[in-house]
């Protein structure tokens, strides 16, 4: 009995502070939110919500960010995460692909939140990832290779046809629906192709700023050395992003842990520019 009221009372909890937070966003006035199943995207900012459509009670999940949740930080610093994260939203919005996550409603936000739907989600690969996982969210060996499959196929439609690097591709930044098909998300920082005069591709590349906050930008962990060392962002830099996706799979971390520590990136960067590779025994 003491469990099954512990329980009633987290999810008592979570729908008043999810209650706290939605008034006045109109993402209420179309869907019904229900129980948080996963966080996802840049510093697993979005809760994501089992919810379902009003008029036809087609099930989906609402993504909620709570403006408090940023109060301990500067306002300039308050200010650059929330147009991260719009960014993101409005580019996700904009991308339609079997492996790009499916947006049902697009971004509302109101003076406590921003909010909006998407297919029904299982969680982020973040959630999934790692020693401390419940058993309901362990990934089969199988459903490894065949996400992974799914993500190259992903990538490979945002080089090839919308001409678009995404540029954080990371553990927080794929979802699994709630069929187990891998999904594309977090577009925060996604550039487009400036092609130059000479019809040869080009990415824009913005070096990583140690006074911007760690959260406004790309995660070092995953952002590959050509960017510190050269200044240059391309399709191949999603691929080493991927490549470290991978080991932190099978790992349960990435290669090196950085946060915002520039210098040490640097340091690892040169590292394996120079072919001083760190141990693979993971994969």
């Amino acid at each position: 009995m003491d469990v099954i009221n512990k329980f009633y009372s987290t999810v008592h909890t979570t729908v008043s502070q999810l209650s706290n937070a939605l008034p006045g966003n109109m993402v209420t006035r179309e869907y019904e939110v229900l129980d948080q199943v996963c966080t996802a995207g840049v510093g697993l900012l979005w809760k994501v919500y089992n919810g379902y459509k009003k008029s036809t009670k087609q099930e989906v999940s609402v993504f909620v960010f709570e403006k408090r949740s940023l109060d301990r930080w500067s306002k300039e610093d308050r200010e650059a995460i929330l147009e991260t994260l719009r960014r993101g939203v409005q580019q996700l919005t904009k991308i339609r692909h079997p492996h790009v996550l499916t947006v049902q409603h697009p971004l509302e936000e109101s003076r406590d939140s921003l909010a909006f739907a998407t297919e029904p989600v299982f969680a982020s690969l973040a959630n999934v990832v790692g020693d401390q996982v419940r058993a309901e969210k362990k990934l089969y060996d199988v459903e490894i290779r065949h996400g992974l499959l799914q993500l190259f196929d992903g990538l490979q439609f945002l080089h090839n046809d919308a001409k678009i690097v995404h540029r954080n591709i990371c553990a927080e930044t794929i979802v699994i629906n709630k069929n187990r098909s891998w999904k594309l998300f977090g577009f925060d920082f996604c550039v487009a192709n400036q092609p130059q005069p000479d019809g040869k591709p080009y990415w824009p590349c913005k070096e990583y700023s140690t006074s911007m906050h760690m959260l406004a930008q790309p995660s070092l962990e995953y952002t590959a050395p050509e960017i510190a060392l050269n200044n240059i962002n391309s399709t191949d830099s999603d691929l080493f992003s991927l490549g470290i996706l991978i080991f932190t799979i099978y790992a349960g971390k990435p290669l090196k842990l950085f946060g915002s520590d520039y210098s040490a990136f640097r340091r690892h960067a040169n590292d394996l520019n120079q072919r001083k590779y760190p141990p693979m025994n993971a994969v």
